[in-house]
């Protein structure tokens, strides 16, 4: 199910039943303490960019390329990359206000691996305008790379599981 809102500040896309989550989760537990994995965006004691890939995690391929060709739809152009990176938020943290046009990024996106019931809201601000979205496992949310946004606070006790995407043209 695709459903497009707020003058195209973003879109929501169920991914397939071919994503298999509890997998993902697994390896991403298994991987992510690792001292070779590269980590950036330190805030508030934790690593808000954790940087595993297909090599860590093979069931990330059909979700990475799931998600390239949602980007493709949304654009309307062929020839997209994608670079992707965790987001594993603890109980009582949230996300830093941010963007993602730092360089030739077309469309950004967030998949949701695990989401537990209060585990923060993804938050997109548009002119004057706060949009507030509930995230739910399985599924994607793709906006544009320049809209400032931002992850409330995790209220639960449980971790978040969350992956960023940035997609742009191939060089």
């Amino acid at each position: 199910m695709t459903t497009l809102l707020n003058k195209n500040v973003y879109t929501r896309i169920t991914a397939s039943t071919k994503i298999d989550n509890k997998k993902i989760t697994l390896e991403f537990l298994k991987h992510y303490k690792s001292p070779d994995i590269r980590k950036t965006h330190l805030f508030g004691g934790r690593y808000e960019n954790i940087y595993l890939n297909e090599k860590h995690i093979p069931e990330l391929s059909p979700l990475i390329d799931e998600a390239t060709v949602h980007a493709q739809n949304i654009l309307m152009a062929e020839g997209l990359r994608a670079g992707y990176w965790f987001n594993y938020m603890p109980p009582e943290s949230t996300t830093t206000l941010h963007t993602h046009d730092d360089d030739d990024e077309l469309l950004s996106a967030v998949y949701y691996v695990d989401v537990p019931e209060n585990s923060g809201n993804l938050i997109i601000y548009q002119d004057s305008e706060k949009i507030e979205i509930k995230p739910e496992t399985g599924h994607f949310v793709f906006f544009k790379p320049d809209v400032q946004h931002e992850v409330s606070l995790n209220n639960s006790h449980e971790h978040r599981l969350s992956i960023g995407i940035n997609f742009g043209k191939i060089k």
